[in-house]
């Protein structure tokens, strides 16, 4: 098959790799038709992720087909049509039983494109498939539902519920890009008073408004004096940090009220200056988090039932093998205004199944 492999700092490329085969009497095959670019995997690339090693497949969001299961898979089964989580679970360990499934102990977790072959190929193997793989109604477009893999619940899980968003929040989200956008969309669905968003991409700041922003500023001094001023100098309830760089972080523990939260979801290459010299005084809460995942059931009916706009953030489609074009495309997304693009659409030859 062809896949998308890191070969070190800076370095892929779409090229031929052995089939994926059963490992565990708990994994599925699954045919990939639609996938897509996490900004997770752009820091891998920049080597801000070292546990990474050369030769891996990348990725881990997909929609796919299941063609072949292990013999202790029981939810799925061969033709089945299923959403691949970014996150497996082993459902036995101790975090897995408190749903916490992104530090899943038994072989789960963030795995996919990270620590195994991931889901940027033709076909992938997924491990504890019965708890990582989500049948997909028909009503669902792979488009909309491969943003359930792990952009719409990381930004709800680790964003709007670690942040305690509340009705009647002034929320501030810094970063527009597709996880501060589905930040901003599913924020709303608590009614918060006001939601502010910073980035640099003027067209950032418009996808913003478009899902549910009330103000928009650039990223930097004009977002805090903007918080200030809609808050009367008061702060934010809740910040959410969805850049992963030190002077975003820093900037959302200036804007965050006293008693309030700051909720980091960025990916952090580089250490950031927490500044407990201001901080300690002001009763801030600060949290950080992987995805667990556990809000996927929930967010899939809420997108087959319309109520997220998913669809809207996908901004760029190419077919499968275009891979390097998509890459290039969503690194440079000021410049070509790329939120979040989705490969696939093409058809593959079967892997041939064997009896289990």
């Amino acid at each position: 098959m062809k896949a998308l492999v890191f070969h070190g700092s800076g370095k892929s490329a779409w090229e031929e790799v052995a089939d994926p085969t059963l490992q565990e009497a708990t994994d599925a095959i699954v045919r990939v038709d639609a996938v897509t670019i996490c900004g997770t995997d752009l820091h891998i690339l920049k080597g801000d992720v070292p546990e990474v090693r050369p030769g891996t497949v990348l990725g881990h969001e997909a929609v796919g087909e299941v063609v072949e299961v292990g013999s202790d898979v029981r939810d799925v089964r061969p033709g089945d049509r299923v959403l691949v989580s970014c996150i497996t679970a082993c459902g036995r360990c101790r975090f897995c039983r408190e749903r916490a499934y992104g530090q899943c102990r038994g072989g789960g977790g963030w795995i996919l494109g990270h620590l195994i072959n991931g889901t940027q190929a033709e076909y992938v193997r997924v491990p504890h498939a019965d708890l990582s793989v989500y049948p997909l109604p028909g009503a669902v477009d792979s488009k909309d539902a491969v943003l359930l893999a792990d952009i719409l619940p990381t930004a709800y899980e680790v964003g709007v519920l670690n942040g305690r968003v509340r009705p009647g929040d002034t929320i501030a989200v810094v970063g527009a890009g597709p996880i501060g956008l589905a930040a901003i969309a599913t924020a709303r669905l608590y009614t918060p008073e006001k939601i502010i968003a910073a980035d640099l991409a003027p067209s950032r700041l418009e996808a913003a408004k478009r899902l549910g922003a009330d103000a928009v500023a650039a990223a930097g001094e004009e977002a805090e004096q903007l918080v200030a001023d809609l808050t009367e100098g008061l702060g934010a309830d809740v910040v959410i940090e969805a850049v992963g760089v030190p002077e975003s972080f820093e900037a959302c523990t200036r804007m965050v009220r006293p008693g309030g939260h700051v909720a980091n979801i960025g990916v952090h290459g580089k250490p950031a200056t927490l500044h407990l010299e201001d901080l300690w005084i002001k009763n801030v809460t600060i949290t950080t988090g992987l995805v667990d995942t556990h809000s996927t059931p929930t967010l899939l009916r809420m997108v087959a039932a319309g109520r997220l706009p998913a669809a809207s953030m996908v901004t760029h489609t190419f077919p499968l093998d275009h891979m390097e074009e998509a890459y290039d495309v969503f690194s440079r997304a000021v410049d070509t205004g790329a939120l979040k693009v989705v490969l696939g659409g093409q058809q593959h030859d079967a892997l041939t199944v064997r009896a289990s």
